[in-house]
């Protein structure tokens, strides 16, 4: 995260690839991604599953089930340390909640959200507390 100092961060934690709520807003993430790059924000998908799983899932095509093309980095935690140290590891299934942080532009965690296991977040309304952010750091 230290190579996006400047840019203002959703890093979003999902349980596992294959599964039924998580391709819904990864895909929605992945095709609002303009409007977060118009305000200057990356958006970084993260779960505690394999490379080649995410590599598997991005093959596979939408109407199978799978995510197909992606405009978003999904990150592969596979040792577990970066889910466990924001704190949404659930330690007995090695998986995580679904978190989302938004971190400003200078590295300042602004932002945390965690949802329960079969809640999905919206899109819209992270977009909307980002921009809301950039306006308070711009005119407080």
């Amino acid at each position: 995260l230290k190579s996006l100092r400047g840019k203002y961060v959703v890093l979003f934690f999902y349980p596992m690839d294959f599964t039924f709520v998580c391709p819904t807003e990864i895909i929605a993430f992945s095709e609002k991604i303009s409007e977060f790059h118009s305000c200057s924000c990356e958006v970084i998908a993260a779960s505690c599953d394999s490379v080649y799983s995410h590599l598997a899932w991005t093959k596979l095509p939408r109407s199978a089930g799978g995510l197909g093309e992606m405009k978003i980095p999904i990150l592969s935690d596979k040792n577990l340390e970066i889910a466990r140290q924001y704190n949404i590891l659930i330690e007995s299934k090695g998986i995580s909640l679904r978190g989302l942080f938004i971190i400003d532009k200078k590295g300042i965690l602004r932002q945390v959200i965690v949802n329960d296991l079969p809640v999905g977040r919206s899109v819209e309304e992270t977009l909307r507390l980002v921009q809301a952010y950039q306006f308070t750091d711009e005119h407080g």
